[in-house]
């Protein structure tokens, strides 16, 4: 069967995959394919922000990765959800929108990637963005993705940001504004209501363009080269394998797992490594699945001793009519997250910049996990059994380095992650720094009527050394690893600047793996503005060619 032509070709329809659809297919004259893994979105109930931490855990839309044996965390499996539909993690995350500090764009740049700071990649965020509420020098109104302030109505986020001031740190009104450091409500890719993915953002209003193909369930098995030029892909669909070739380029956004992986199924990683599963090495790049990078967190937990929590709407007859209010109108608290309220704090007084990620929800897991149960008559349960807080924290520059690699040379076989989680001891203190900073705030008068006994660490975990002993059971990811496929110059390096695989023409890699260091925070809005920065270099170095 002679392989279809397309100008360009992108592997992986994740968040950076629809930016790059849509802005590759402006152009009536250029054909694009998009392969996708995963299947089409159409579970409604992922659309509901509320549930998402349900529906993650449940294995849908999910490639429901796990890492290899932590050494530092007792040998344990760390779950990595990923997403494996149409708009990627963006379909199954927490719709937090933090683009980083300023000064961690700044820090590419100085690092030997021109292009990359923060005034110049501003101008790609607002480009995305259409925010509901905020109007100024650092948010635009004509972009596809739908942003919005919080809107939760529990009182407790208040009490939680009050506290933060009682105990001197600055209040911030926008975490992507002049300032990051302080305490905030987030702001969240939520349209009238509902989940605003990057398929829902990007995609969908690009996927009635008759020059661009969708094609789902399709599995990438590897880059076609000729020699050291990447023509094209093949694929797996529906049991049969399908090559597809690329004009112009083939770009990989499938993620920090997949981008890796498929480079090194195609040849091009440690030629050591790939030897070792019978690949033979077309580029020698040893810095390929390297570099990873993931905020680690753990969870500072308390009782309540009044009914103030998210526990009453949790239950599965409020659930239910909060689904229906949220299905039919677009509003009520099924619509909001839970975990709308945070900070961006430092560890130490000597630091320039915030070093700790906070994430504070007005319940706690197992009281929220409740919701599955009704009310029963004459059931008598303590407040505190049903009430709650929840503060996640974590280094936000973490300093220990993960890596994927193959665990075999089969594309079906899943490779091996090692985040290495708590491996540079500097990211223990800065945890451990974090709890003790927490436990200040929650010790504060704002708190001092609602707040009951801790639960984790807890009252047998109150010294340093006691609270990084528990870490060891208690840390866990924040969802946001980066950095597999760096960009850079130096020999460790997978991309240059421009996005371009180093040693092969008409490749690139453009998704979050190319980050060489993690953004503090979250990771969703850094990737939308890698696909951008993507679109513009991809479409700016054709931009004398014809379309035959």
């Amino acid at each position: 069967m002679t392989p279809e032509e397309y100008d360009y070709i992108i592997v992986g329809a994740g968040s950076a995959g629809c930016v790059l659809a849509n802005r590759l297919s402006a152009d009536p004259n250029t054909k694009v394919l998009l392969l996708e893994a995963g299947g089409r979105d159409s579970n409604t109930l992922f659309r509901l922000p509320m549930l998402m931490g349900r529906l993650m855990h449940s294995g849908i839309y999910n490639w429901k990765f796990h890492t290899e044996p932590e050494a530092k965390l007792n040998g344990r499996q760390v779950f990595w959800p990923r997403g494996k539909v149409l708009g990627g993690s963006s379909t199954i995350n927490g719709m937090i929108y933090v683009r980083g500090n300023a000064a961690d764009y700044d820090g590419w740049e100085q690092m030997g990637l021109p292009g990359w700071s923060y005034d110049k990649v501003l101008p790609l965020f607002k480009r995305s963005e259409s925010h509901d509420d905020r109007a100024d020098a650092f948010h635009g109104d004509g972009g596809e993705l739908t942003v919005r302030r919080a809107r939760g109505a529990n009182a407790m986020f208040d009490t939680y940001l009050e506290a933060g001031q009682q105990a001197g740190h600055p209040f911030t009104d926008d975490f992507n504004g002049a300032s990051q450091e302080g305490f905030g409500r987030y702001d969240f890719t939520i349209r009238r209501g509902w989940r605003c993915s990057a398929a829902t953002a990007f995609l969908a209003p690009a996927a009635k363009r008759p020059n661009l193909t969708i094609v789902t369930r399709a599995l990438t098995q590897r880059v076609l080269l000729e020699r050291t030029r990447a023509v094209g892909v093949e694929y797996r669909k529906d049991r049969a394998l399908v090559s597809a070739r690329a004009s112009k380029e083939v770009v990989l956004a499938a993620g920090v797992v997949g981008s890796p992986h498929l480079l090194m199924l195609s040849g091009i990683g440690d030629a050591e490594h790939l030897g070792e599963h019978g690949i033979n090495a077309v580029a020698h790049l040893p810095g390929v699945g390297q570099n990873v990078q993931d905020h680690v967190d753990c969870c500072l937990v308390h009782e309540c001793r009044e009914p103030v929590s998210l526990r009453e709407n949790l239950r599965i007859d409020r659930m239910t009519a909060g689904v229906l209010q949220a299905a039919l109108f677009g509003s009520g608290f099924v619509t909001t997250f839970p975990y709308e309220a945070g900070a961006f704090i430092r560890s130490s007084k000597s630091l320039e910049l915030p070093d700790i990620q906070t994430h504070f929800m007005p319940a706690t897991e197992a009281t929220a996990n409740l919701h599955w149960s009704l009310p029963l008559p004459g059931r008598q349960r303590r407040v505190g059994d049903e009430h709650g807080t929840t503060i996640r924290i974590g280094p936000v520059v973490p300093k220990s380095r993960g890596r994927i690699a193959l665990r075999s040379g089969d594309p079906t076989d899943a490779p091996k992650i090692h985040a290495n989680y708590l491996e540079d001891a500097r990211d223990v203190d800065t945890a451990v720094a974090g709890v003790q900073l927490m436990r200040e705030v929650m010790a504060q008068p704002a708190f001092a009527r609602t707040l009951g006994r801790e639960l984790e660490p807890g009252p047998e975990n109150m010294s340093d050394a006691q609270v990084a002993k528990w870490l060891v059971d208690a840390a866990m990811t924040t969802l946001h690893p980066v950095g597999s496929c760096k960009m850079g110059t130096d020999a460790a390096a997978v991309v240059d600047a421009e996005l371009r695989v180093h040693g092969i023409d008409k490749l690139r890699v453009a998704d979050a793996s190319i980050m060489p260091v993690i953004t503090r925070g979250n990771t969703n809005a850094p990737t939308i503005m890698i696909a951008e920065k993507a679109s513009d270099l991809i479409l700016g170095a054709h931009a004398s060619e014809t379309t035959p």
